[in-house]
């Protein structure tokens, strides 16, 4: 593992090589493989070596440092935590749902998607084509009458006694689990047989069931354009260049079915080859998550390159890379893959021009002299005064002149949100103040960046009291002003207040720097919202248990444990309450009296 560093200590590049000697001998020769290793040759004062036990080792530690160090010539990718999962549980009566994190060994996992809109739209179809409960063990559990989605058609309501044989959910999980893996023509095998013998029974409600089953099975497979006939799992992978962006394009197929792509735009990436963003991104992505069976790549890499970039994956984890040119399915997948890349290249090159055209009227409106590249915005959320909760969202420009880059936007790894305690109830004024003290008092004592526009989501009285907390720091020189609602909170309508004796000045929904101004102050309430919301959620669930005498903190998580909310433990009988660990006879008496006084 080597470190290249500039003069002044930082870290320029992290590689890895089995023969350091050669890889680092390679960055110094007469010719170069392209301008921007050249450009980052020159800057080189100093190289760190590190080393390591085996080459998995070696590439984690890489994968590590460029995450954390995020270096200027290495090829960075947005961190995914995870891609979203199917995921069937193993009871009699099994489960679908969403998943998304590390997959263990207690359900059956099928994916990964490319989207949460992929694994929905998927949810969807299997509720439509073999009716599988999608409800929460806990409501399972205690339910007595079929749910709407039974009602509708969506489930076989396993929950009800005497709705579905075991044996016959049984047999739909077992075709779901088919159908997500590819094998459809087993599914229509076995269900041409399931009617024919159905019919042969008389019993035709059943051989009408198989029939919907069948057709929607068939619709299926007509809206899937391009199927490979295979039940086979593979990456396509292409990475495409277009003058000064480059955009690398990840599609999935399982179970020989296009799921979506996935369009990504790495940092550091503005003067790399496409062969420098597969490599890259092989290394990186797959040492997070699962890899399918089967790769194929546009550019393609010659094998030794190839290998060093999954080196640390095991023997039966190694993908095999596909000829580019095996069956019309993989040519189609492979030129949507290529298609979609330029599309998105397109996209993010028309939102770079207009995000620059609002910047430029935005430093106009306001007479800056230099154009704003960092703005914050603060918002506060609260219902009535209850449990407030502020956000400040980042938004920070293209480092391009033109706007063309990839690095615009918003910040979400910067976002912050604050508990706002110890003030009047509906302090507005207050809240600001704090929230906007705790967010720069470390950046007052040189720790962090300042941006060059704080915004507020409120009138005068919140700017001021946002400009006061700053002064207090000793920050009072930036550029702070606010975004007032409009007449009848009507979009287009507001106006940007500020906190001395200045006017307010109306822009008029036309104007491009209100658009980003408010496309911000959006994201701040959307973020705040979502803060508050949890925040009471949480504090409801657990002040509404422990103010019964006797609930603690342990037996308040046990009894949401095992029925899995407020709500459930709400509708549980006296016996069920008493079956929870710790919760006696007695104890259950009584809190099944107190949540239920208020309806009798």
């Amino acid at each position: 593992m080597y470190r290249m560093l500039d003069a002044e200590g930082v870290v320029l590049y992290v590689g890895k090589a089995k023969i350091l000697k050669r890889r680092v001998s390679s960055y110094f020769r007469a010719s170069l493989p392209s301008a921007r290793i050249a450009l980052m040759v020159s800057r080189i004062a100093a190289i760190e070596i590190t080393v390591t036990r085996s080459e998995a080792e070696a590439l984690l530690l890489e994968n590590n440092l460029i995450k954390r160090l995020s270096p200027r010539y290495n090829i960075v990718f947005r961190d995914d935590k995870s891609y979203p999962y199917i995921r069937m549980s193993r009871e009699d009566f099994p489960r679908i749902a969403f998943f998304r994190g590390a997959p263990d060994r207690k359900a059956d996992y099928f994916g990964p998607f490319p989207s949460a809109l992929a694994v929905r739209e998927s949810l969807h179809l299997l509720q439509k084509m073999f009716r599988l409960r999608t409800c929460e063990d806990s409501v399972f559990a205690h339910r007595s009458r079929p749910c709407l989605l039974h009602q509708i058609g969506r489930c076989s309501a396993p929950c009800v006694p005497g709705l579905t044989r075991l044996e016959d959910y049984q047999r739909d999980a077992q075709h779901a689990a088919w159908f997500l893996s590819g094998r459809h023509s087993e599914i229509q095998e076995r269900l041409q047989k399931a009617m024919q013998s159905a019919s042969e029974r008389m019993a035709f409600e059943d051989a009408a069931h198989y029939r919907d089953q069948l057709q929607s099975l068939r619709r299926v497979q007509e809206q899937q354009h391009i199927d490979s006939g295979r039940a086979e799992d593979i990456d396509i992978i292409v990475a495409v260049r277009e003058e000064d962006l480059l955009c690398l394009n990840l599609a999935m197929v399982r179970g020989g079915r296009h799921l979506g792509d996935r369009p990504q735009f790495p940092a550091h990436g503005d003067s790399a080859t496409p062969e420098e963003a597969i490599k890259a991104f092989l290394a990186q992505h797959y040492a997070r998550h699962p890899p399918p069976a089967r790769l194929l790549l546009f550019p393609s890499l010659a094998p030794e390159e190839y290998a060093e970039c999954v080196l640390g994956l095991s023997a039966a984890e190694f993908p095999v890379i596909v000829p580019q040119a095996r069956g019309k399915a993989h040519r189609a997948w492979m030129d949507m893959a290529l298609e979609n890349a330029r599309l998105a290249i397109a996209a993010r090159r028309r939102g770079g021009a207009r995000q620059w055209e609002s910047l430029i009227a935005l430093r106009e409106v306001l007479a800056l002299q230099a154009l704003p590249r960092r703005i914050e915005c603060f918002d506060v959320s609260h219902t009535g005064g209850e449990l407030p909760v502020a956000s400040c969202v980042v938004f920070q420009a293209d480092t391009r002149e033109n706007g063309s880059g990839s690095d615009g936007g918003m910040r979400r790894r910067d976002y912050r949100r604050f508990n706002i305690r110890d003030i009047d109830p509906g302090d507005d004024y207050a809240a600001i103040r704090q929230a906007v003290r705790r967010r720069y008092a470390k950046i007052a004592e040189e720790c962090g960046v300042m941006p060059d526009i704080i915004l507020i989501d409120g009138g005068k009285g919140q700017v001021r009291a946002a400009a006061e907390a700053l002064a207090e720091l000793g920050l009072s020189h930036h550029v702070i002003f606010g975004i007032g609602k409009g007449e009848g909170r009507k979009v287009g309508l507001e106006s940007l207040v500020f906190a001395d004796e200045r006017e307010n000045l109306l822009l008029g929904i036309e104007h491009p720097a209100l658009r980003l101004l408010v496309e911000i102050r959006d994201e701040a309430h959307r973020f705040a919202l979502l803060g508050h919301r949890a925040r009471r959620v949480k504090a409801r669930r657990a002040s509404r248990l422990e103010e019964i005498p006797g609930i603690g903190a342990a037996r308040r998580k046990a009894l949401l444990a095992r029925f899995g909310g407020l709500t459930e433990v709400q509708t549980a009988n006296r016996e069920q309450l008493a079956q929870t660990p710790g919760i006696s006879r007695a104890l259950a008496e009584n809190i099944y009296a107190a949540l239920h006084e208020e309806n009798e």
